[in-house]
């Protein structure tokens, strides 16, 4: 008797977890009336505050080093489930001076980019923590006479630099 009982307790359960008709999944019977709405969650506080993520989104129009025109295409998917792929591959191309970034180390040492200090090498210790914001006047660029300017106290570890491209 016991068999029977623990058929129709699975039962229910297959049914309620059956997916339902996506276009992703053509073959499979709809099974539910409304599909889930799917949204990535963007957060830009993580860690209860601990960590902010400053990182802009990124767009075709979005500033790129000596581009006037923003960075153009930069998300191709060479790979698609919708053409038949068993997983979506996407491939991003970009300049390293796009958006949101930090210098390497090699950028603007000869020695430390041939010896291969790359973003990859930088302590995360050194990037995580608090920083004083800087809002660069927009008209200006950030030079030696406005770094002295700005009589950042001593003992000051992070500064970010708040520019005209934070508005594009």
């Amino acid at each position: 008797m016991a068999p029977p009982l623990l058929l129709l307790l699975l039962v229910p359960l297959v049914a309620a977890t059956a997916p339902c008709a996506h276009p992703a999944h053509p073959s499979q019977p709809a099974s539910c009336a409304a599909e889930p709405v799917l949204a990535p969650e963007r957060r830009e506080a993580h860690g209860g505050g601990r960590i902010l993520d400053i990182t802009h989104y990124y767009r075709e129009d979005m500033p790129s080093w000596e581009s006037g025109a923003g960075v153009g295409q930069f998300l191709w998917l060479p790979a698609s489930m919708r053409n038949g792929s068993l997983a979506n591959n996407s491939e991003m191309r970009m300049p390293t001076h796009t958006g949101t970034h930090v210098d390497a180390p090699g950028h603007v040492f000869q020695h430390y980019f041939d010896a291969g200090f790359d973003v990859d090498t930088l302590d995360l210790d050194v990037l995580n923590g608090p920083a004083l914001l800087v809002d660069v006047p927009r008209d200006e660029n950030i030079t030696a006479k406005t770094m002295e300017s700005l009589h950042i106290p001593k003992g000051v570890q992070r500064v970010l630099f708040r520019t005209l491209n934070t508005d594009r």
